[in-house]
């Protein structure tokens, strides 16, 4: 993965431009964020597959900042897009070599252990 493909500039991740739901099951907190634009899409590669749906990503937008909020209080967090990605890469949650590449979208998990 290239330096570049995961920067977005500090403007554009001041906009709502990503999707974020929490699901809690008793201590556990799991953030879902995507990028907007791939909300409804489906990505299939070999035995890969992540469909976006609004059950599991939500219907809220997001900013960074929400985001940033968010993981800190995650225990897991699953995210999708270059946005979503290199935000929790750029915060030191996801280390750039754990990502995922699903028919060029970029996929990464945190785990709290």
């Amino acid at each position: 993965m290239e330096e570049n493909e995961l920067q977005a500039d500090d403007q554009q991740m001041n906009e709502p431009q990503l999707y974020l739901k929490s699901h809690r099951s008793g201590r556990e907190v799991l953030i879902a964020v995507c990028d907007c634009d791939l909300m409804g899409k489906k990505f299939v590669e070999g035995h890969l597959h992540v469909e976006i749906l609004p059950d599991f990503f939500g219907e809220e937008k997001a900013t960074a900042q929400d985001v940033e909020q968010a993981l800190a209080r995650a225990t897991m967090a699953n995210l999708v897009g270059e946005l979503a990605v290199g935000h929790a890469i750029r915060l030191g949650y996801v280390a750039r070599e754990n990502v995922l590449i699903i028919k060029g979208v970029p996929c990464a998990q945190m785990v709290l252990m």
